[in-house]
């Protein structure tokens, strides 16, 4: 599906900007930070832009939110399972030491923990260091 096709399919409006930033997002083999975006943007978006385009395809269930060791927000394409209601991201994220990518091992699923009680879990999270399959050949 491209870019335009998807907007429309979450009902949101078709820009310029929203077409070229999922683009980017399309393309991308590793998760964004929005400097990233930024840095392939340059001159085409302002920030201001870039911020509030994350911020609706991150409601909309676009895009998800990526937590790095170093507590930089990346952002990832979510899979076809991702809706507004229905924002189902609890897989493994992989982040390699070398080169810096990290990557969605989406067919990983991040195991239930049973919490004590009077605890209720929104979302996890887990995110394993290492080195990825690109920098290890």
């Amino acid at each position: 599906m491209n870019s335009k096709a998807l907007l429309s399919h979450y009902k949101l409006r078709v820009t310029n900007s929203r077409c070229t930033i999922l683009e980017i997002f399309m393309d991308a083999e590793a998760a964004l930070s929005e400097y990233n975006i930024e840095k392939q943007l340059e001159g085409q978006c302002d920030r201001v832009t870039i911020y509030r385009t994350l911020k609706t395809f991150l409601d909309n269930g676009i895009v998800h939110k990526v937590l790095d060791e170093g507590n930089i927000v990346k952002y990832a394409v979510c899979g076809t399972n991702c809706e507004p209601a229905l924002h189902n991201h609890e897989h493994v994220h992989f982040k390699c030491q070398t080169c810096g990518d990290t990557i969605c091992l989406d067919n990983i699923p991040i195991q239930n923990i049973k919490l004590p009680n009077g605890y209720t879990k929104k979302e996890a999270n887990l995110l394993i260091l290492g080195t990825c399959g690109k920098c290890n050949n």
